[in-house]
């Protein structure tokens, strides 16, 4: 071989190894992802919302008043708040995964004639309206759902029938008093064999009953947490009120508030706590730790520091 075709072949090489080592470390060019191509179902704007139905094998309403959600039906009692939030949450955009069929001629194959559950919304500035929700996918993930009036069928996350499938009992306020904790400036507890009482000063509380003496705050204030936060238990099974009837009296806690005054009346029957409020009709079955906090003696309220 010449010198010449040496160069030659020694700068093809080159050149080939550079393409090489080009193509292994170059960065792949970067796929742009595809826009989003979902179906918005419904689409509500929660503060224009005056009423909604969830309709399954009874119904239940609610409607606002004053920018308080309660309970029209099937009879009036408070609403929780915060779950009448989270439904209008979900209904603020209902995205379909993919639209089944375009025409439906039958909606029975789906579990949506009749639906499952049927959620109907009345507002300000818009016709009512009806999403309804039938049976999951057999992949699961997914319900079948679909608007009333609308042919189509479509397949939406299982997560939106869950948060719209509520009960009575789910949308119930279950608090068994209405005082804000803080603002609670007396407790008195009544039981069988003694009183004890506390006032709120701007040091702390003090105990007035059964002897004035310094109060452990922080005992006092979880005492008060636990009685303003007392939530009715509407998944027992048993008549409330006739265990209730059949209990011992652990205490009735009598607080006075922003609100006025307001009782919470405590037995126990067996291993089980019941209780009866003044703001709220019925007797309940309740936690077990408000009856343990009422089951105390005084000298479990009182400071420590000397």
């Amino acid at each position: 071989m010449n010198f010449r075709g040496l160069i030659v072949a020694v700068v093809v090489l080159g050149a080939l190894g550079g393409v090489l080592y080009w193509s292994q470390h170059r960065k792949p060019t970067e796929e742009v992802a595809p826009a989003s191509t979902a179906t918005v179902i419904l689409q509500v704007n929660a503060a224009d919302v005056t009423q909604l139905t969830i309709k399954q094998k009874t119904s239940v309403s609610v409607e606002t008043a004053d920018g308080k959600w309660q309970i029209t039906q099937p009879a009036p009692y408070p609403a929780d708040q915060e779950t009448v939030a989270g439904l209008l949450s979900t209904l603020s955009g209902v995205n379909a995964d993919r639209v089944v069929e375009d025409k439906a001629s039958d909606r029975k194959q789906y579990g949506l004639d009749p639906p499952a559950v049927e959620v109907d919304i009345a507002g300000k500035g818009h016709a009512p309206q009806q999403l309804l929700l039938g049976d999951e996918t057999p992949a699961g993930g997914d319900v079948y759902a679909a608007l009333a009036g609308d042919h189509r069928v479509f397949t939406i996350a299982s997560s939106s029938k869950t948060s719209l499938d509520k009960s009575l009992n789910d949308l119930r306020d279950k608090s068994l008093l209405t005082l804000s904790p803080d603002k609670v400036s007396r407790v008195e507890l009544l039981k069988k064999t003694e009183e004890i009482e506390f006032d709120r000063t701007k040091d702390g509380w003090q105990m007035l009953k059964p002897k004035p003496a310094v109060a452990d705050s922080f005992a006092v204030n979880d005492l008060v947490r636990s009685l303003t936060g007392a939530k009715m238990d509407l998944s027992a099974p048993s008549d409330a009120s006739a265990e209730f009837a059949r209990g011992t009296a652990v205490a009735t806690a009598k607080l006075t508030g922003d609100a006025g005054v307001q009782t919470l009346e405590v037995r126990k029957n067996k291993t089980e706590y019941y209780a009866k409020s003044s703001v709220v009709a019925g007797t309940y079955k309740v936690d077990s730790a408000l009856g343990q906090a009422l089951d105390k003696k005084p000298e479990d309220f009182q400071s420590k520091q000397k």
